[in-house]
């Protein structure tokens, strides 16, 4: 059973056609630059080999549509219906759910909670209706998994009536990320698996508590800023700095959200990138900087760590993920260092082992499990669309 994901950013459109029950990937790839110049789309398909790039104009995202759907007719795949990632699903996706007019109005109404990705997200769906209009589409919200965890983990001290007029409250983000972190640990660790900390380590990065396959909480907040430093965003900082940057330094508010999201984190610390394959270079080379910024992420990841466990009085296992999680031995190594306190140990061959699949890096006697769970989005995507439209 085939499934398209779509995966739209303001100037991007990410998709992928894979077989649900096989996890087959017939084609995927990326259409970049969307009404920039230098537009193109590169991508691998089952009807050619190696990788392909077309450079063509991509005025906008229904064009860049009309060259998926030329790559995926070449596979000589049908599909029965397409998954869209929404990064916000605000007040209205506890789960996902199918798009109809209503549901699609949604997302436009909650989009100022993540305007880069929501608006564009929308215009996709619209496309695909548009250009495919026998196949059902589905909302996967990034938000939908935290949505239901406790009051105490998502509710701010703010006045009720700012809080419900404005529907504040921590919303978190890589949900379906998590939750198929979730769902490949347990299948790798069985019975045993009962309290994850999932490690979401990549430029955009967050953990997740996750008890018996139900989120207790997560570093993220009302944006995507909160939390763990990230390549280029800050992390959570003191709400007053917004204050004094405006009051003090002069920085409009617009300036202010540009800085905390664009150029602060990993970025801001080594002073050179904001990948961290780069600062790892720089450390190695006797760079301070970036050994404090290595030092700097190893010591709030491990807090956020603790602070999850909190949440669910206590874990067995942790399982990192994502970019930097599931190709970073430095990293991996750096962050348990700082957790040894309290008996994580892993094996530092294990460690160096690289595999596109789930395996376990913690020692024999290390009193939490340790595992590298590749993520796959867009399985847990293809699922939804699956379970709402198969």
């Amino acid at each position: 059973m085939n499934v398209l994901v779509i995966n739209a950013g303001s100037s991007s459109l990410k998709f992928q056609l894979l077989d649900v029950d096989t996890a087959e990937v017939y084609a995927k790839g990326n259409c970049e630059r969307i009404g920039i110049e230098g537009a193109f789309v590169g991508y691998e398909s089952v009807a050619v080999e190696g990788k392909q790039k077309i450079e063509a104009p991509l005025p906008d995202h229904k064009t860049a549509m009309k060259h998926v759907i030329d790559i995926i007719n070449a596979t000589g795949q049908d599909f029965i219906g397409i998954g869209h990632r929404v990064v916000q699903g605000g007040w209205y996706f506890p789960e996902s759910k199918v798009v109809t007019d209503e549901t699609l109005g949604w997302v436009r109404e909650v989009a100022p909670l993540a305007p880069l990705h929501n608006y564009a997200e929308a215009d996709a769906i619209e496309v695909c209706r548009e250009l495919f209009p026998d196949k059902g589409n589905v909302i996967v919200a990034d938000t939908s998994f935290h949505y239901n965890m406790p009051e105490k983990a998502w509710r701010y001290a703010l006045p009720r009536d700012v809080v419900d007029k404005l529907h504040i409250r921590k919303y978190g983000a890589h949900g379906t990320s998590h939750r198929y972190i979730w769902r490949a640990a347990k299948q790798f660790v069985g019975d045993d698996m009962h309290k994850l900390v999932s490690c979401h380590l990549g430029s955009g990065a967050s953990l997740s508590a996750i008890q018996d396959g139900h989120d207790m909480d997560t570093t993220m907040g009302l944006t995507p800023l909160d939390g763990l430093i990230m390549g280029t965003r800050c992390g959570t900082i003191d709400p007053a700095t917004v204050c004094y940057l405006h009051r003090e330094g002069g920085y409009s508010v617009d300036e202010i959200d540009t800085m905390m999201n664009k150029q602060s984190g990993l970025l801001a610390l080594s002073g050179i990138s904001s990948d961290s394959r780069d600062i790892e270079e720089g450390a190695a080379k006797g760079d301070a900087n970036c050994q404090m910024a290595f030092d700097m992420f190893y010591y709030r990841t491990g807090q956020l760590i603790m602070e999850m466990a909190q949440s669910m009085h206590g874990f067995d296992t942790m399982a990192f993920s994502a970019g930097i999680g599931e190709n970073s031995a430095t990293m991996r190594l750096g962050v348990a260092k700082e957790l040894e306190w309290m008996g994580v140990k892993i094996d530092e061959e294990k460690n160096a082992i690289r595999s596109g699949e789930v395996r376990e890096i913690s020692t024999p006697d290390s009193k939490i499990r340790v595992l590298v769970v590749p993520t796959n989005e867009e399985l847990m995507i293809a699922l939804d669309v699956k379970d709402l439209l198969g």
